[in-house]
């Protein structure tokens, strides 16, 4: 394996942030998911995403300093669901394939997306299912 951070192999910042940000139009624009968007002010919409964009950065390795809660502190109290985790699965899944991530970054993309899930999903824990669960 690379000594190259999973930061550098996913193109650095601003292909992160081209990934983020078209995740967060996706979920903004899903008829479940939408709601965690609506009635917010388009100053904190756009804080969010740079958050995301920081947060997913400094994760993957990126000289970054992210400067937001942790996830538990951040999704406490939005009730999101099993079925809302899935939806997000399948929306970050679409993204990743729409900009080709390769399946090396892809997997280690999706592990990390599945280490946070205990501390986001609080509503109507159940078995997995769905995409990502065969590769945890």
């Amino acid at each position: 394996m690379s000594n190259t951070t999973l930061y550098e192999r996913l193109g650095g910042y601003d292909a992160i942030a081209a990934v983020s940000n078209d995740l967060v139009d996706r979920l903004e624009a899903d008829p479940q998911l939408g709601r965690f968007w609506q009635h917010r002010g388009e100053d904190g919409l756009q804080r969010e995403r740079q958050l995301l964009i920081d947060f997913l950065c400094a994760a993957t390795g990126g000289p970054m300093y992210y400067r937001g809660r942790d996830m538990k502190l951040s999704h406490k109290g939005m009730r999101i669901s099993e079925n809302d985790w899935n939806a997000f699965l399948e929306h970050a899944d679409a993204t990743l394939k729409k900009f080709q991530v390769p399946q090396v970054e892809y997997d280690e993309v999706v592990a990390f997306v599945q280490s946070t899930k205990a501390d986001i999903v609080e509503v109507n824990p159940g078995p997995q299912s769905g995409i990502f669960t065969d590769q945890v």
